[in-house]
């Protein structure tokens, strides 16, 4: 594995919807890159940007400047139109814009106080949503029309999530996840599930949104670490994999389907009808799947789960042999890698590094 070690030089680095590009930012430029082939798609020299947020695989972006060039200002929103090679529409705000989310027919935008949602296409404003101060920009975003939320921080002092239905403008529900605050979100795609981690950093906590009170947890570790990423494999239901990067410079993966689904069972029994909730929800660490040293420590990263295949068992229908996922990883040192994570049905596990290339030549050129 190549050398990481080096100071970071991406402003920023994100996925879209569905996994399938990513987008990095660095001090003159931003581009953008297929997640399957590593193919450059679009590049443009316009200075550092401290968000580039894609809509699928369309030719809209959404950007904010680092304000490092006095027309790049942190405060103003930019609807760019990658074929056109122009903006569509601008947003000026009143404070510097932390995080940007978008579906096909949503936009929301955080500030530090206030999150405002909008029609994507007609930019009409159509909420704001006074949220508990958010410097760090934190949210989760379900881009599911169907399944359509946002999950911000609801306290500075505790873990708490604000559930907010974007399609139907109104609260959801408020999640009492930790005991101390937020460091980290993710919604599953199709709005079901919601993953969060807090600033200690030891538990990793799943709610069902529809029952804000049911609660599974997995130890990432003892020792307390940066939670960077959280991110739910794709699925129409129960994702299998959730994965979380953390400052420990470990990828770590849980097979969120195998260990519910043992949890389930073990409730039925008697031992999980006298076990009480704080126990009997804590899931088997035999579920944990950790790569080590996979980044330097405390080199920020960022994981997505691409695609999962599950094998099928021959002596059952319902009995599979083996799950494998496809984990994407960027590195703020600049760095793609792609693993292929393979768990049998003896929950013992194998990382297969497939992929690995230095986007600094790219950022650089």
């Amino acid at each position: 594995m190549a050398n990481q070690s080096s100071p970071s030089s991406i402003y920023c680095a994100s996925f879209n919807q569905d996994n399938s590009g990513f987008a990095i930012s660095s001090r003159d430029s931003f581009k953008i890159f297929d997640s399957t082939t590593g193919r450059l798609c679009y590049e443009r020299a316009a200075g550092a940007f401290v968000i580039v947020e894609m809509l699928y695989s369309s030719d809209l972006l959404a950007l904010v400047g680092a304000g490092e060039q006095a027309s790049l200002s942190p405060r103003r929103l930019c609807l760019f139109n990658t074929t056109k090679g122009s903006p569509l529409k601008e947003l000026n705000f009143l404070t510097s814009i932390l995080a940007v989310r978008m579906n096909k027919k949503r936009l929301v935008v955080v500030l530090l106080e206030k999150t405002f949602v909008y029609d994507l296409n007609t930019l009409v404003m159509l909420d704001t949503i006074d949220t508990v101060p958010n410097p760090k920009g934190l949210c989760a975003f379900s881009p599911s029309l169907e399944g359509c939320f946002l999950a911000v921080p609801a306290s500075t002092t505790k873990g708490a999530v604000l559930v907010y239905n974007v399609m139907d403008l109104q609260s959801h529900s408020e999640i009492d996840a930790h005991r101390s605050p937020l460091a980290a979100i993710a919604l599953s795609s199709n709005g079901m599930y919601i993953a969060t981690a807090s600033e200690q950093g030891t538990l990793i906590r799943v709610h069902l949104v529809s029952e804000s009170t049911k609660s599974y947890s997995f130890r990432r570790g003892t020792y307390p670490s940066t939670i960077y990423s959280l991110s739910f494999g794709p699925s129409t239901q129960l994702p299998d994999i959730l994965t979380a990067t953390s400052s420990s410079g470990s990828i770590h993966a849980f097979s969120l389907m195998l260990a519910i689904n043992q949890r389930s069972k073990r409730s039925t029994s008697f031992l999980g009808s006298v076990l009480p909730d704080s126990v009997s929800d804590a899931l088997d660490p035999v579920h944990h799947h950790v790569l080590q040293n996979s980044v330097a420590s405390g080199i920020r990263s960022y994981a997505v789960v691409r695609k999962t295949d599950k094998l099928e068992g021959t002596s059952s229908p319902s009995q599979f042999t083996s799950i494998r996922a496809t984990v994407s990883l960027i590195t703020y040192s600049g760095y793609f890698q792609e693993y292929t994570l393979s768990i049998n049905n003896k929950n013992e596990s194998s990382w297969t590094l497939e992929r690995e290339f230095n986007l600094h030549p790219v950022i650089s050129s």
